[in-house]
């Protein structure tokens, strides 16, 4: 099946993606060097920066920035490889290259303060942006992790890490993008998301892009989120109650390294935000108020 003919078979309404376009559209930043970031940006105020996880990229905010735009400026970057956004070098970038890359933009956009926020993969990036030491660290006056993805770098993992690293590259080769969405992508919700949460998921997903993928792969292989925390700023840790990804379990053991209780979304798989934004919303609203 083609990269096409996959996406078709789960089309967005169109009002969906004119409403994106509208309210929450993309813009590419230059970096030093010649790289650039996409990013999408939504209200006035305190700066909130969006991570996103392996499978999505900037636009899966919409609904979480839309419900802040009156009280937050909330900022979602296509992270490297993903979306317009230059890759970055070599085929294993470390977490510390994706935190380099996001002190890039967050000088090209002026921020000297923010909330940071890592969902799933994104978290990898967080955490080593908010890890004491970090030059970022500074300007990070919040952090929150939801559905962290832990890696599988830390001693004692490497049977774990070749096992993930050869199903998700022989999935890629067997499936492609388009294929990976089509049949993994329900996977990050729960029985009780949307329809349409479920097409953007899988819009999401099926515009992954190959290389920005494999580097991905290699980041969550290589890369021990526990090894970053506890973080430098106080943190939050959540979930999805019914997240199946990276567990409640796995989850309460990022929280307690980061010295917090593990928060509980109700009725969300792992893409929470994108199945249960008022929940997400609630959060981000309370690390505003610090």
């Amino acid at each position: 099946m083609s990269d096409t003919a996959a996406v078709d078979a789960q089309p967005l309404p169109a009002a969906e993606l004119a409403r994106l376009d509208a309210r929450f559209p993309a813009r590419s930043v230059p970096m030093q060097g010649g790289a650039v970031l996409s990013v999408r940006e939504c209200g006035a105020g305190p700066a909130i920066v969006c991570l996103h996880g392996i499978g999505s990229g900037s636009a899966s905010w919409l609904d979480t920035a839309l419900l802040l735009e009156g009280e937050a400026r909330l900022i979602a970057w296509d992270a490297p490889g993903y979306g317009a956004s230059t890759p970055l070098a070599g085929q294993a970038p470390a977490a510390h290259d994706y935190a380099q890359r996001l002190h890039g933009l967050l000088d090209a956009l002026d921020i000297t303060s923010c909330v940071l926020v890592g969902h799933s993969l994104g978290a990898l990036m967080a955490a080593s942006a908010a890890r004491r030491g970090s030059p970022l660290a500074a300007r990070i006056s919040r952090l929150l992790l939801i559905s962290p993805a832990s890696g599988y770098g830390a001693p004692g993992r490497a049977q774990a890490r070749a096992r993930v690293h050869a199903e998700r590259l022989a999935a890629l080769a067997e499936l492609g993008i388009a294929g990976m969405a089509a049949k993994r992508a329900g996977r990050l919700l729960s029985e009780h998301a949307s329809e349409t949460a479920r097409q953007w998921v899988r819009w999401n997903m099926a515009r992954l892009h190959e290389a920005g993928y494999r580097q991905a792969v290699e980041l969550l292989c290589g890369a021990d989120l526990l090894a970053d925390l506890p973080p430098a700023m106080p943190a939050r840790v959540a979930c999805g109650a019914l997240d199946v990804v990276t567990t409640p379990e796995a989850c309460a053991e990022v929280a307690r390294q980061c010295g917090v209780p593990l928060e509980l979304l109700p009725e969300a798989g792992h893409a929470s935000y994108v199945e249960q934004p008022a929940a997400v919303a609630a959060l981000l609203r309370e690390a505003l108020a610090g």
